[in-house]
Order: structure tokens, then C-alpha cells, then sequence
């Protein structure tokens, strides 16, 4: 996917030719190539100022300056997660990495649905795999809570042994970790969000983690287009684990909410502000199943009310990525800036405070932004 909020982000003539609009025009993919060579070269601003008392909290005994994170897919190769951070970010979650590289599905493979503010990618785990991830983060300071996405080969004969892999690689540099089951972009690659499937899939993944030096959290991120009797089954499964949390969730194969738009029929994932909805509907049914299980809600969050809808919804944390394309950097601190003064409105000292407000209006499908 892209992130194409470059115009702030460009601090020297050459490329100040590429604003948010010029990259608007570009080909998406290319668009978000240009970007990540932005950030690489540190044209990035960095946080001016501290983040509010209000926005620090503690996620799977982690301490975030704010609890406000980057999506996986933006930073697939571990290219720039220090840049990230330095921006504002209070998680950067890199990846999702296999265990060796691969080159994904043909392009072109990512759309944007301009009307609707949405994304559509089928990258198909495009990464060049854990070593060079590895090599990128050994070392490296990031002052954020680094996440590693793990995935599974498109062409693997055992996805659970490419996640243990991936565990193993990363369990002693990673600040937590998430499994991938939930792109719908690996034929297949969803199963393991079935019983049996997932059973086998956390227990070997945690075993691993379990010989690492360090306990790592570990996350399951899991799709939107579950059912509710597919998540009471992924609840009984998860909390018979020490599995550490969720993320609610990954992109969504539907269309409603853009049918008859351009590239809304183009196969893959929808992401960005038509995702909103059903994400949160998700997030607050699975808050319900899991207790004070931690949830990092995800999904079309564009905006400082979407933001807080989803720490009512149940979310301990949240992340971005596809809103960032129309709206552009500055999304991130208008986030930030909104969430203080909704905690300070509701006569709050902590975000932590709002967690779960309004959790039985949005799994019941009452509640609106």
C-alpha cells in the first residue's frame, strides 16, 4: 500500500516537485517506493514536541509514549522504522517478512478508491525475507515499540514452520511480534484462523517463544470477515494460550460499502475509511469474547473521532496506514491532538480510561462516529 503524504516530508528543492497531490498522480506502488526512499534519506520531520501525559500507557507490559502505532504493510523490509518513530509513532510494526524472499503477485497489485478514501492490495507478502530484515534491525535504536509482522512463504509445504521461523529470527530483537493469518492475498493463508489450524499455530509459535531468551509479546491478527461463530471459536482457542493479544483487524475482501467505484472490483484486500465499520464491529464482538485480553484495534481509522471510536470500541492501542494516503502526515498529530482532548473532556487523566466506553453499542452495531 502507499503512503503518500510526502509534501511535508521533503525538506530539501529536488524533490519538492513531489507533493502529496504529485504522488496522488503517480502509479500507487511507485508512489510508495518514492516514500520510503524519502524516509530512508531522513527527510522526515521529527515530533517537535513530547506526546501528552493523557497518551502514555503500557500495552503487554510495554511502555508507549503514545498509543498510537504504523500498520504492517507500509514498512515491509525494515527499511525505516527509526524514521517512524522519530515522526511521532508510538508503535512501527515492520513487515510482514517470510522466511525467504518473495516477490509477490503481479503488478499491478495496488489500487486506491479515491471517492471512498479506500485501498485495494493484493501484494501477496512482497518482502525480501528474514535475513535482510534481520540484518536492518540488529542494533538499531528505534524510539518506538518495534513490531515484526510475521508471515508464511506463498509457496511453503508447512505455514506453521514458517512462523515458528519467523518467531525464532525474531523473538530476541523485536518489542512484540504478530502472526499473520488474516491477508487474503496467500491462498490459504486464512485457514489457519480455524480451529485445529489455529490450535497448532499458536502452540508452536508460542513454544518457540518460549525457548527465546526474552519473552516477547506475541499478537494474532485476524480478518474482518469472520462471522460471529468463527469468533467465539478463535476466543476459546486464544484464551486456553498464553497468547499475549489481537489485532482487529486485517483488510477485508467485501465490497459493499464500495461497490460500483473505480478499481472496487479489483481482487484483494480493501483497506482505508470503507473498512471503518466492520473493523469496529469486529474489535468490539471480540472485546466481548476475550475480557481484558489486550486488542490493537486496526481499520479504517481517518480521523481523530474514527480514532477514539476505536478505544471505545475496546482497543488498548490502535495503528494506521491507509488514511495516510489522503490524509497526509499531519493525520498523525491531529490524531494525537484529538485523543488528549477527548480524555480531558470526559474529566479523564489516561486514554487507558476510555478503553471499552462504548464496546456493547458498537458489537450490537449501534454506534456511529
Amino acid at each position: 500500500m502507499i503512503f503518500s503524504a510526502l509534501s511535508p516530508l521533503l525538506r530539501v528543492p529536488a524533490l519538492s516537485g513531489l507533493t502529496q497531490q504529485a504522488l496522488l498522480k503517480m502509479d500507487a506502488e511507485t508512489a510508495h517506493g518514492a516514500t520510503i526512499t524519502a524516509l530512508r534519506l531522513g527527510l522526515a520531520p521529527e515530533q517537535s514536541h513530547p506526546d501528552g501525559a493523557e497518551l502514555h500507557t503500557t500495552l503487554c507490559g510495554l511502555d508507549l509514549k503514545n498509543p498510537v502505532g504504523m500498520a504492517a504493510g507500509f514498512d515491509k523490509n525494515a527499511e525505516v522504522p527509526r524514521p517512524l518513530a522519530l515522526m511521532g509513532f508510538g508503535m512501527v510494526e515492520i513487515g510482514t517478512v517470510t522466511p525467504r524472499p518473495q516477490s509477490g503477485n503481479p503488478k499491478p497489485r495496488l489500487f486506491r478508491v479515491h471517492p471512498a478514501e479506500g485501498v485495494v492490495n493484493r501484494m501477496g507478502f512482497n518482502n525480501q525475507g528474514h535475513e535482510a530484515a534481520f540484518e536492518r534491525l540488529k542494533g538499531l535504536r528505534v524510539p518506538a515499540a518495534l513490531g515484526v509482522n510475521i508471515g508464511a512463504n506463498k509457496d511453503s509445504e508447512d505455514f506453521v514452520a514458517d512462523y515458528v521461523l519467523g518467531v525464532k529470527r525474531f523473538a530476541d530483537i523485536a518489542d512484540y511480534l504478530t502472526a499473520n493469518v488474516s491477508s487474503p492475498n496467500t491462498p490459504g493463508l486464512r485457514n489457519l484462523q480455524a480451529d485445529e489450524a489455529l490450535r497448532r499455530l499458536l502452540g508452536e509459535t508460542l513454544a518457540a517463544r518460549a525457548k527465546a531468551k526474552t519473552r516477547v509479546p506475541v499478537f494474532l491478527k485476524i480478518a474482518p470477515d469472520l462471522d460471529e461463530k468463527a469468533l467465539d471459536a478463535i476466543a476459546k482457542v486464544v484464551l486456553a494460550t498464553d497468547l499475549d493479544g489481537l489485532i482487529v483487524s486485517n483488510t477485508t475482501v467485501t465490497r459493499d460499502a464500495v461497490a460500483g467505484q473505480e478499481n472496487a472490483s479489483e481482487t484483494g484486500g480493501l483497506s482505508g475509511k470503507p473498512l471503518f465499520d466492520l473493523a469496529t464491529i469486529r474489535l468490539a464482538q471480540m472485546r466481548q469474547r476475550v475480557g481484558k485480553l489486550p486488542i490493537i484495534g486496526v481499520g479504517g481509522i481517518h480521523s481523530p473521532q474514527s480514532a477514539l471510536a476505536k478505544f471505545e470500541a475496546g482497543a488498548d492501542a490502535i495503528q494506521l496506514y491507509s488514511a495516510l494516503v489522503f490524509g497526509g502526515l499531519d493525520l498523525l498529530d491531529r490524531i494525537k491532538r484529538g485523543l488528549v482532548a477527548a480524555v480531558r473532556a470526559e474529566g479523564k487523566t489516561n486514554i487507558s480510561q476510555l478503553v471499552g466506553a462504548k464496546t456493547a453499542d458498537w458489537a450490537a452495531g449501534r454506534a456511529t462516529l
